[in-house]
């Protein structure tokens, strides 16, 4: 399985951002993945559409845009227009599921939906026929750098199992994802990594995108 590497901004040095983009780009990474909090749905505040439309501005790369936000209906178009390639909606948080990612999508962009730890996978079965992407959560949302939750394998494989035969559909990890556990959740079915922490903190960003692209 050929898999995307998606390094998450939020583990960014942000008087540095432009320089590390660079690097991950040139690691080849395939995505950027840019983590909105609103403080509510998750204990954290992060970015608005300003701060995704300015790195849209720094980079070529697809912007993959999570929103761990409540009433996420109220800011898709804001998103949209400040450059996202893909919004990721939360199950959680979205009332009219199959509404929320059918706008998304008739806005031409992809749609992805996203389970927290404690959400049965077999919930997102009636809405993986509408959604581009699947991002199984493998920490509680709200920080990064958290520690992967080992359950996450068997929830991976669980989506995976879910895709009808023929249909493509990412099916994403976001948390605790490393180096060391890059082969395992490729193994299990994941084919994107969000990854934060492990890329930039690293000593070399460039090669720590390589070497989890490489497993």
């Amino acid at each position: 399985m050929i898999h995307k590497v998606a390094p998450s901004v939020l583990a960014a040095d942000f008087t540095k951002l432009e320089g590390q983009i660079k690097l991950a780009e040139a690691g080849s990474a395939d995505w950027l993945h840019i983590d909105v909090m609103d403080g509510h749905f998750v204990p954290n505040l992060t970015f608005g559409p300003m701060i995704v439309s300015t790195i849209n501005r720094l980079s070529e790369l697809p912007l993959d845009v999570h929103l761990m936000i409540d009433n996420p209906d109220l800011f898709v178009e804001d998103f949209v227009k400040a450059g996202a390639d893909s919004l990721t909606v939360h199950y959680e948080a979205v009332v009219h599921l199959n509404r929320t990612v059918n706008h998304i999508k008739s806005l031409g962009i992809k749609a992805g939906v996203a389970i927290n730890p404690s959400t049965p996978t077999d919930l997102v079965k009636e809405i993986i026929n509408d959604a581009d992407l699947i991002l199984v959560m493998s920490v509680n949302a709200g920080f990064g750098g958290q520690k992967f939750i080992e359950s996450s394998y068997r929830r991976i494989s669980e989506v995976r199992a879910l895709i009808p035969k023929g249909k493509r559909v990412h099916v994403e990890v976001d948390g605790g994802v490393t180096i060391d556990n890059s082969a395992k959740l490729v193994q299990s079915g994941a084919d994107a990594l969000v990854a934060g922490t492990s890329i930039f903190k690293a000593p070399d960003i460039a090669d720590a995108v390589r070497r989890m692209k490489a497993v």
